[in-house]
């Protein structure tokens, strides 16, 4: 039975559907930012595998939700009270017995395959990767280490520090796969890329606590900056945790680790990230200095004058 032309129900369904239309309209996104449902643009294959995952699950969700309010709203509107008269009733009615029990199976079934083989895709290890990163994450900042790179002067694995000062710069190859393995030296920490879609939990000894440590990507899809941060509560300094990520080309990156390789005449020291960026001089990608975040003042009485002492 449809909706009779003049009905109040049928005002109302045209005035509802008029307000969305509206409230899409004037949101100005595009089909795509739609359908990301407020997500950041992937990054990763990876990535855009969880966000595939998400808006579907959103529109099964949402496609469930109208026809829930539609049988609600078609109730209200045709199967309100008439009479004194009690209503035929359907209790025992096995046919719709059934369609409520199978549906939801078969819904609940689909969303648990498609999130498995997400899933499975997401944490796959199994090739061997281009590059590895070792993240190491410590109160209130951020060390990543290049193991299969060494400088020439100390043998030591190339290596970037973030201090209070200075945002620490993880710089990787775009189109090239990478591995990270994470690893705290005192409280719980979380690497955390939004662009990745993706965040993992970083322990102190991690192989004790029987943790999966490491995840891998097949390749970032675009050069870019694309702000890193710590997603689990470690402290005074929590919020201003933060790093960047650099996608460079894969021959800039080639030269870069070179670079970080040579000691720097200058200092007699091997080139720090940010002497080798700018050394490379690839444009905005080669800005010596984070661009996505900016570091914490850590120095309380420049903040507390800044502030009016609050």
């Amino acid at each position: 039975m449809g909706l009779k032309e003049g009905t109040r129900a049928a005002r109302l369904a045209k005035v509802g559907g008029l307000v969305g239309l509206v409230g899409v309209g004037a949101t100005g996104c595009s089909t795509e930012e739609v359908l990301r449902f407020g997500w950041p643009v992937a990054v990763t294959p990876q990535a855009e595998a969880m966000r595939e995952l998400w808006t579907w699950s959103v529109v099964a969700a949402l496609a469930v939700g109208v026809i829930v309010w539609g049988l609600i709203l078609w109730s209200v509107a045709f199967h309100r009270k008439k009479s004194e008269e009690l209503p035929r009733q359907v209790a025992y009615n096995l046919p719709l017995e059934l369609v409520l029990l199978v549906v939801p199976t078969i819904i609940v079934a689909v969303l648990f395959y498609f999130t498995a083989v997400t899933q499975n895709y997401v944490t796959d290890k199994s090739k061997t990767p281009d590059v590895t990163v070792d993240v190491i994450a410590f109160q209130w900042n951020w060390e990543f280490q290049y193991p299969q790179y060494k400088t020439e002067s100390a043998d030591l694995p190339v290596s970037t520090v973030g201090t209070s000062g200075e945002i620490p710069l993880l710089v990787v190859p775009q189109g090239k796969s990478i591995r990270f393995n994470l690893r705290s030296t005192d409280v719980i920490h979380s690497f955390y890329v939004p662009e990745f879609h993706f965040k993992r939990d970083v322990f102190p000894e991690p192989e004790k606590n029987n943790q999966d440590n490491a995840f891998q990507i097949d390749q970032i899809d675009r050069t870019g900056s694309f702000v890193g941060r710590c997603a689990e509560l470690c402290g005074v300094y929590h919020a201003v945790m933060n790093f960047e990520v650099r996608a460079l080309e894969s021959a800039d990156f080639d030269r870069y680790i070179e670079l970080r390789q040579e000691t720097n005449p200058d200092t007699g020291q091997p080139y720090t990230a940010a002497e080798a960026l700018t050394e490379l001089n690839c444009g905005e990608l080669c800005t010596p200095h984070a661009v996505t975040t900016k570091p914490f003042d850590t120095d309380r009485t420049v903040r507390e004058a800044s502030d009016g002492g609050k």
